[in-house]
């Protein structure tokens, strides 16, 4: 089992998740976080540490996000790792819980 991130960190980034990581999972992109599956060891420590609720367990997948398992394996391979909290975009607060930012992603 692993963790996934999912639409609603895009263009908002919070990076209160990768402090607690004790594996180093977290890979930043421009505007995004992933988590590398392959190294995510399932301490489900990073979930509550979310303030906007886009990190969930591969287990709570639906149809409606399921693409965001290929999207955080395929970019993990491509980012480099984040070990250190970082202020977020300065309009996240503007970004929370909106709806359809999949293609605002920045790869």
């Amino acid at each position: 089992m692993t963790y996934i991130i999912t639409e609603n960190c895009i263009k908002c980034k919070y990076t209160d998740c990768v402090e607690v990581c004790p594996v180093d999972c977290f890979h930043e992109g421009p505007n995004f976080l992933v988590i590398n599956p392959e190294e995510c060891i399932d301490c489900s420590l990073c979930e509550p540490e979310c303030p906007i609720n886009a990190i969930i367990s591969d287990e709570d997948v639906t149809d409606d996000n399921r693409h965001f398992l290929e999207i955080n394996e395929r970019l993990s391979k491509k980012w480099p790792i984040l070990t250190e909290i970082k202020a977020a975009p300065k309009d996240a607060k503007e970004w929370e819980n909106k709806a359809d930012k999949l293609s605002l992603l920045e790869e």
